[in-house]
């Protein structure tokens, strides 16, 4: 029996010679608008204070990536992404409890995300693990796409 995938994932912090591999697997999954080089600098620049960044790696190849920005009780999960070949094969998942874990431990009340409303798939996981839609920012992507936010209050208090 082969082990799953899941099992030889390890989750680290993002460094900054990961950030050609993490800017590839944007650019794969964003093509029309990817976070730039400098916008993963910029989460790195924020790290202790305001931002939790993670690599998910297999045998040393990313596989993903996730970064959590915390203001007081409340937390903006900022991208949460998986490389192509390694969707549907708990990455994501593995990101997500992550994330809930690190705002639970720091005490965080609310978890925010802003999601494609043209993203139905995100939606339905999004919905699945807990959040509400609270709002709609109109052409929020540069696409002209809008963005839903969503919203999971925490039961940590």
């Amino acid at each position: 029996m082969s082990k799953s995938i899941v099992e030889n994932l390890v989750l680290r912090p993002m460094l900054w010679w990961d950030i050609p591999w993490v800017e590839k697997i944007e650019q794969d999954l964003f093509p029309v608008d990817p976070w730039t080089a400098e916008l993963f600098w910029a989460e790195l620049a924020q790290v202790p204070d305001s931002r939790n960044v993670v690599v998910a790696e297999i045998d040393g190849e990313i596989a993903g990536y996730t970064s959590l920005r915390i203001v007081g009780s409340e937390a903006d999960i900022n991208t949460i992404a998986v490389a192509t070949k390694f969707q549907n094969q708990g990455v994501g998942s593995q990101l997500y409890a992550w994330l809930e874990d690190c705002a639970l431990s720091m005490q965080v009340r609310q978890l925010f995300l802003d999601v494609r409303s043209d993203n139905e798939i995100a939606i339905h996981m999004y919905q699945k693990l807990g959040f509400e839609k609270i709002n709609l920012r109109k052409d929020y992507y540069a696409t002209g796409i809008s963005a839903i936010v969503m919203r999971k209050r925490l039961n940590n208090v």
